[in-house]
């Protein structure tokens, strides 16, 4: 035995003395087939005198001094030492190469290091596929999937998508490489895929997808427009969906009866009265082999409201009489309001509803129904009214008549009457029981003494077919004049003599006032020469309004209007003394100042306004 081989055995004896020192980290080491491993140790590097590596039953596979390395048979060219950490590298390994190998490291001082690792060899993992019966799956069956693959101990996972597989509803079989799903749902479509690893590598298979049948369900019915009740002549549209897997194949039905087409969408057209009922929608799904019908939908077509009327039991209503009003109309009716002067009607002791408000009765007319009866007719897709005007025929009644009792001889008499009553009443007046007269007023000229007596006013009303009357009793006398009725006419005369007096009185103090306007003008001339300045001198010009005299019992006596026209007469300036004269006569005054003034050859003509009243 060489010396190299006695050394190795030697460390190995006491490697339970230096395991606590071990230069090789824990294991294991692990590699793939054909790869290359590194045994790396943790010394720093530092010379070493030799170092030995040794594997399971093969003993020493190197020994690496500082001047050569000793490499056992069917290792060559795969070995190689790091003389200075004693590291050691492994190529091209194979499954032959796993197992424990062994270290020792003499250093060139100090002791002996000594260790051991484990090296597991493994084939790579590749070829991992996934084995199904079949991708096309009903729902609530199941599926079973085997996963293979080349390579060393595969460990299996399987994926839904991203996430792991655990749901209850799966089994895991066969070390992991088979799947099976139990009762399979519609969520189950994948995809599916199976990771394979070793120690060395792992791998994972293609996607695989099922496509799952299902349904059909939730079948669904709607209508457009999305109501109950449609006009006739409208067009409606049918809508049936369901949840299904593949596309379902739909049937339309009316009132149980299937109908032609099969598509999503079933029209109606202009529809009438007889389209009205049921309507339903069947789904059939041909992979499942199943169908499931909507709910029914109930289509209900109706006419719009019209033609509505509202006639009376009687043409002419009378007071105390029944009446009833009848509503009546074309088209799908579905009620009826009735409504007085634009307020709703209840039904009272004295007004009834029958036949769903299509009958308004009184049972006892009175004058207070009168008014404005409106019945109103309503469906849920239109409405419509009509309006009756009622008046309750009365009377006559609370006849009055108007007109003395008393009247004389000679005087007009005016007598009038007039009742309460629907249609204005006719009238007729009667004396001491004789037809006089056919209006509501008598009038009689110059009465008589024949005329006295009983006046009755009868008022009549046609559509009543009643008749009241009243009666006035007329006293005619002739006029006598009393002591008071003389003591008047005495009185009277004694104003109008008075009265005359008065006037008289009145006019001659009014000439008398102008007499003596007439002396006080002064300085007037008629272009004769004749001056009257000795009458004028500095005197004014007075103004005398006469118009109301009193008389003696301290009242007053108007003349009346009088003319208000102004005159003007020209007064001529003579500065030469004064000649004497007598004052002119009124008469001759006023004949004067008429005529135009002359035109003096100095300061020119002054005038004075004189006003008769």
């Amino acid at each position: 035995m060489d010396l190299l081989t006695l050394l190795h055995v030697f460390s190995v004896a006491f490697v339970g003395l230096t395991k606590g020192n071990s230069p090789l980290p824990a294991g294991p080491l692990n590699a793939a087939v054909g790869g290359n491993v590194l045994f790396k140790t943790k010394l720093d590097p530092t010379p070493l005198q030799s170092i030995i590596w040794g594997f399971g039953t093969v003993g020493t596979i190197i020994t690496s001094t500082s001047t050569e390395d000793t490499i056992t048979p069917g290792y060559e060219g795969r070995l190689t030492v790091n003389t200075s950490t004693g590291s050691l590298e492994l190529r091209n390994v194979s499954t032959d190469d796993s197992g424990i190998y062994t270290v020792t490291i003499i250093p060139q001082t100090g002791r002996v290091l000594t260790g051991t690792t484990t090296l597991n060899v493994q084939v790579p993992v590749s070829n991992v596929k996934i084995n199904t019966s079949s991708t096309d799956l009903m729902e609530f069956s199941s599926v079973r999937l085997s996963c293979s693959s080349s390579g060393s101990t595969p460990s299996f996972h399987w994926f839904n998508d991203s996430s792991e597989v655990t749901a209850d509803r799966v089994q895991i079989t066969d070390g992991g490489s088979t799947m099976t799903i139990v009762s399979v749902t519609r969520y189950d479509q994948g995809p599916f895929m199976c990771f394979v690893s070793n120690l060395v590598s792992n791998g994972t298979s293609d996607p695989v997808t099922f496509t799952i049948s299902y349904g059909p369900e939730n079948v669904t019915l709607q209508v457009s427009p999305p109501q109950k009740y449609h006009p006739e002549g409208s067009d409606v549209t049918l809508s049936c969906s369901a949840v299904s897997e593949p596309t379902v194949e739909f049937t339309w039905l009316f009132n149980g009866v299937p109908q032609s087409g099969k598509g999503a969408e079933f029209r109606l057209m202009n529809i009438q009265m007889n389209h009205s009922g049921s309507y339903s929608c069947e789904a059939f799904n041909s992979k499942t082999m199943r169908n499931e019908t909507s709910q029914p939908l109930l289509i209900s077509v109706l006419k719009n409201i019209s033609d509505v009327s509202v006639t009376s039991s009687t043409a002419l209503p009378v007071e105390g009489q029944s009446l009833n009003l009848t509503c009546d109309a074309s088209g799908s009716v579905f009620t009826k309001e009735w409504m007085k002067d634009g307020s709703n009607l209840i039904s009272t002791d004295n007004i009834m509803f029958y036949d769903n408000n299509t009958v308004l009765s009184f049972k006892n007319l009175r004058r207070k129904d009168n008014g404005r009866y409106t019945c109103r007719v309503i469906s849920p897709i239109s409405n419509d009214s009509f309006t009756y005007v009622m008046d309750v025929n009365y009377g006559p009644e609370n006849i009055k008549i108007n007109g003395p009792n008393k009247i004389y001889v000679g005087k007009t008499l005016k007598l009038s009457c007039s009742a309460e009553s629907t249609p204005t009443a006719t009238y007729t007046w009667k004396h001491n029981g004789k037809v006089i007269h056919h209006s509501s007023e008598y009038t009689k000229d110059s009465v008589e003494l024949s005329d006295s007596g009983e006046y009755i006013c009868e008022a009549t009303n046609s559509v009543t077919e009643k008749t009241d009357s009243n009666m006035r009793r007329l006293e005619v006398t002739r006029w006598k004049c009393g002591p008071g009725c003389i003591a008047g006419i005495v009185f009277g005369c004694l104003a109008i003599i008075l009265l005359v007096a008065a006037l008289v009185l009145a006019i001659v103090k009014k000439k008398y006032l102008m007499e003596k306007f007439s002396k006080g003008t002064s300085n007037r001339t008629e272009g004769e020469g004749q001056d009257n300045t000795a009458y004028g001198g500095s005197q004014e010009l007075n103004y005398a309004d006469v118009r109301f005299f009193r008389n003696r019992n301290g009242g007053n006596v108007e003349l009346g209007q009088q003319n208000e026209v102004s005159e003007y007469a020209a007064v001529r300036v003579n500065n030469k003394p004064p000649a004497t004269s007598s004052p002119p006569t009124y008469n001759a005054h006023m004949e004067r100042v008429k005529r135009p003034a002359p035109q003096p050859d100095y300061d020119g003509p002054q005038y004075a306004q004189v006003r008769r009243n």
